[in-house]
């Protein structure tokens, strides 16, 4: 497993570029699918002649405080870098490889690219790295990132993330643990949950719609009402904790919530005692760090990682640190 300090010895050496990570002053993301630019860039090998147009595919759901992050750090990536960035977006996994085609079609000079559903999108991908394109997929699908030909992949291991939440809740005394999946399809939640079993013990799952946040809550206060052994909630995105922590107070359920990311909603939980942590992936780092590195490629021919994801996380984020992060969380950086 790819080890924090060899992480941070990664992101240390990005810096030593002197293209360092500026802070910034979070600007906001709306809720649209795409940012529009011109992608003039033709493909080709790394060369300084030129200025670099990338394209981010992700496949956020519009609206999703999480993909809102990614896309701030890609954008001021590309303020800070002088690249530029058109960002897009689609839950469904043939017309985000759409969406990469299209970007293939026209041109770019690299792509960033979340895989999700990774078989969904793998011609698309190699049909980009063939065009001369470099890619660095970011978030899912570590694991197919080097064999469909992407110079790099940034994230977090899925696994160890959910085995981190697990130990966690185990310490805090839990017993049995409810783990709630919200895309149908996302191989990364799926190893969120079993990695939490690998270090938890007793864990169901329970299939939600993001997109149906309403059905979400009742379908996690039912699974609450069936099974009042159940005192603990793994929620896999801040928008499904926060209808987590309304479904257990419904259900009168002794349950416990923590959960994978951040939002508004979830520092005040925190702060409040409702939510014990979240599991925190860092993703204004998955938009920025891709772009520094396509910069670096074009410019420098320089690669990262040496076939190994750079990872983002797990961290985690109680009431022992919250008071420092929430600043972060509120400008669209955390």
């Amino acid at each position: 497993m790819f080890s924090f300090k060899r992480s941070f010895a990664v992101v240390a050496a990005v810096a030593a570029t002197g293209l360092v990570l500026a802070a910034c002053s979070g600007p906001s993301a709306d809720n649209s699918t795409s940012s529009s630019g011109a992608n003039s860039s033709a493909a080709a090998p790394p060369s300084s002649s030129g200025p670099l147009q990338v394209a981010v595919v992700t496949h956020g759901s519009a609206g999703d405080a999480f993909w809102n992050v990614v896309k701030n750090g890609a954008e001021q990536a590309g303020k800070d870098l002088n690249v530029g960035v058109d960002y897009y977006s689609d839950g469904d996994p043939g017309n985000q490889a759409k969406l990469i085609d299209n970007a293939v079609a026209q041109k770019v000079g690299g792509l960033v690219v979340s895989m999700a559903n990774p078989q969904a999108l793998q011609t698309s991908i190699q049909n980009a790295v063939k065009a001369g394109i470099p890619v660095v997929t970011i978030n899912s699908g570590e694991d197919q990132s080097a064999a469909f030909g992407a110079i790099a992949h940034v994230g977090q291991s899925e696994g160890l993330a959910g085995q981190g939440a697990g130990q966690r809740l185990k310490a805090a005394g839990k017993t049995k643990l409810l783990c709630v999946i919200h895309e149908a399809g996302n191989i990364g939640q799926n190893q969120r949950c079993d990695g939490a079993k690998q270090t938890f013990g007793t864990v169901s799952t329970l299939q939600v719609d993001i997109s149906n946040p309403t059905d979400a809550q009742a379908r996690i206060r039912g699974a609450l009402q069936a099974d009042p052994s159940i005192d603990a909630v793994l929620a896999l995105n801040s928008q499904v904790a926060a209808r987590a922590v309304d479904a257990a107070k419904e259900a009168s359920s002794k349950a416990q919530v923590a959960t994978f990311d951040l939002n508004a909603d979830v520092v005040a939980a925190i702060k409040a005692g409702t939510i014990l942590f979240a599991v925190d992936q860092q993703q204004y780092e998955q938009g920025y760090l891709p772009i520094v590195f396509l910069k670096l490629y074009k410019e420098n021919g320089n690669t990262i990682g040496g076939g190994h994801p750079v990872q983002t996380g797990p961290g985690f984020v109680d009431k022992t640190n919250i008071d420092t992060v929430a600043p972060y969380a509120q400008r669209g950086t955390r």
